[in-house]
């Protein structure tokens, strides 16, 4: 524990929220060394791909092609794609309600994602959990949930039974800041910490749970404060910045493979639209949006890429136009796709329990 903190020494709160962790030459060093640029170009690709599909589905939920709620991720990219790109295919993922960048992250196809989001029988969960409920238990994807910090005891039910099965397996769970109040995040780490659970906790500090202020709603700001009572690892860490998010989860999930210790991380990022499409975002300014986007990932890491010579502006801006292309491709097979037939409302109620359960006979 104490090697891995002093590998991922914390920044002050302050530093982070002025755009602290530049991708410096060192970085680029390590990162480079460790990375092929063939994965990098694929982690900047992930990302545009994960903006522009938002941004599609914004516009189609604006048309009325979306029904019911939907929390877009524009501005957050680095976080789940940095730390999906730390993952190997046997560990796992539990997110909460703005999840749709975490399933692409996690390799769920836009075509999937979409579909899900236009209620079709072709989407990922059937048609039948739309926007909130991006589920794929083939790439062990567990997530997203609607109830504000209800499915971290899920990640701690998971990391339970890596440890079980000893599979050797991370979880990873995502949540707001907004969560971190919540009974079921302490009582979860707690017991993480105590049974030395894989779980990686990541707040995505966007700084505003729905509309209120962190400063206005937690006497603690400085969120990694919350993970002391639990004396397990705990790091503040700049979310736009890609490399910095995956050089931290790489390192705690190695330390959780190998002791089994969970850790908790407040990655601090920022989402550029509001908490869902109905929220119009009038509790900030203008000139905060537009100094927060300063400091965007993507073109943070578009710029990096150019100067180091991996690849051209014009290539780069090949793979923006093919991802818009392929978000574009993705609304018109939702569009194309079947309802699910109102027979399915019956349907995955019970669960049909495929192996026998002993137990004293019920008389």
């Amino acid at each position: 524990m104490d090697t891995m903190t002093e590998q991922l020494e914390s920044p002050p709160a302050h530093e982070v929220r002025a755009g602290y962790s530049e991708i410096t030459p060192e970085q680029g060093e390590r990162i480079r060394a460790r990375l092929s640029d063939e994965k990098i170009l694929d982690m900047y690709e992930n990302m545009v791909r994960i903006r522009r599909f938002e941004e599609r589905a914004g516009r189609a939920y604006q048309q009325g092609k979306i029904k019911g709620f939907c929390h877009l991720y524009i501005g957050q990219e680095a976080v789940a794609v940095g730390a999906m790109s730390a993952l190997e295919e046997k560990d796992y993922v539990v997110a909460a309600y703005r999840e749709h960048g975490h399933a692409i992250a996690r390799g769920l196809e836009s075509n999937s994602v979409m579909a899900e989001l236009f209620g079709r029988a072709t989407g990922c969960s059937g048609g039948m959990g739309g926007s909130m409920h991006i589920f794929d238990t083939e790439k062990h994807f567990y997530g997203g949930w609607g109830i504000v910090g209800g499915h971290i005891p899920t990640a701690g039910g998971i990391g339970w039974a890596i440890k079980y099965r000893e599979e050797g397996a991370v979880c990873l769970c995502f949540f707001g800041d907004g969560s971190v109040p919540q009974g079921a995040f302490h009582e979860t780490l707690n017991m993480a910490a105590l049974w030395k659970l894989p779980v990686i906790f990541i707040t995505e500090n966007n700084l505003y749970g729905m509309g209120t202020a962190l400063e206005r709603a937690s006497s603690v700001t400085d969120l990694y404060k919350k993970a002391l009572s639990y004396d397990i690892p705990h790091h503040t860490i700049d979310g736009q910045n890609i490399f910095t998010v995956w050089e931290t989860i790489d390192a705690c999930a190695k330390e959780a493979r190998e002791t089994g210790t969970p850790s908790f991380l407040d990655i601090r990022t920022y989402r550029y639209r509001g908490h869902s499409m109905s929220d119009p975002a009038t509790y900030r300014t203008k000139e905060e949006v537009q100094d927060a986007q300063q400091r965007d990932p993507i073109q943070r890491l578009h710029n990096w890429i150019v100067e180091q010579e991996i690849a051209t502006d014009e290539q780069l801006q090949d793979i923006d136009k093919a991802m818009k292309q392929e978000a574009k491709d993705a609304e018109k097979f939702a569009e194309d796709s079947d309802f699910p037939p109102v027979s399915d409302i019956y349907d995955k109620v019970y669960v049909d329990w495929s192996w026998d359960i002993e137990g004293p006979e019920v008389k």
